[in-house]
């Protein structure tokens, strides 16, 4: 009975880091990444699509991001979806492919952005902590069919796959934390 509290827990958790992970790689730190083209949806046929179901993403160099449509009719969507997002980047359209350069950060934008990082490293770390309640008194109402030893030793187990998590949430946030840091 409590082994279901703690894989549920355990679940719960892993889809927090997850989430955490898919926030992160978003931020850009000052070098080209596919991946924060991710959130970005294109017009295509009526519908809206991620924009790497219609092109090509590529990074020729260290600070340039290609995308080349597989139709040239949705160059014009890519560019306007690019524009409306909030990456603040100036799409480059030569009618044949879309550029992306990326700009230098500065040093306030860095800082601005391992904000950022530890933010949604706290707000990680919350959801965590709410699992880790939730998990406790699922096993605290067990009151009436183990004996206290074994909720006390329950409530352990829980304590240490929540440090556990955490640990894994400030590891991740250390190394964005590096990596946007780092010029």
């Amino acid at each position: 009975m409590i082994n279901e509290h703690i894989k549920t827990l355990e679940d719960r958790m892993k889809k927090t880091i997850l989430n955490l992970e898919e926030e992160l790689k978003v931020l850009r730190a000052g070098r080209a990444n596919p991946s924060i083209l991710d959130n970005i949806e294109v017009e295509y046929y009526g519908g809206m699509v991620p924009v790497n179901q219609v092109a090509n993403v590529s990074v020729p160099e260290p600070r340039i991001i290609m995308i080349t449509p597989w139709e040239k009719s949705s160059l014009k969507n890519i560019e306007k979806a690019i524009n409306a997002s909030d990456l603040n980047l100036n799409p480059n359209n030569d009618g044949k492919v879309v550029r992306l350069i990326i700009p230098e950060l500065t040093e306030e934008t860095r800082k601005n952005l391992v904000k950022v990082v530890n933010k949604k490293g706290e707000e990680a770390k919350i959801a965590i902590r709410v699992v880790r309640r939730d998990a406790i008194e699922g096993i605290r109402k067990l009151k009436d069919d183990i004996s206290e030893d074994l909720i006390k030793k329950g409530e352990d187990d829980v304590q240490d796959k929540v440090n556990e998590y955490i640990k894994i949430v400030d590891k991740t946030t250390d190394e964005k934390e590096k990596e946007i840091m780092s010029v």
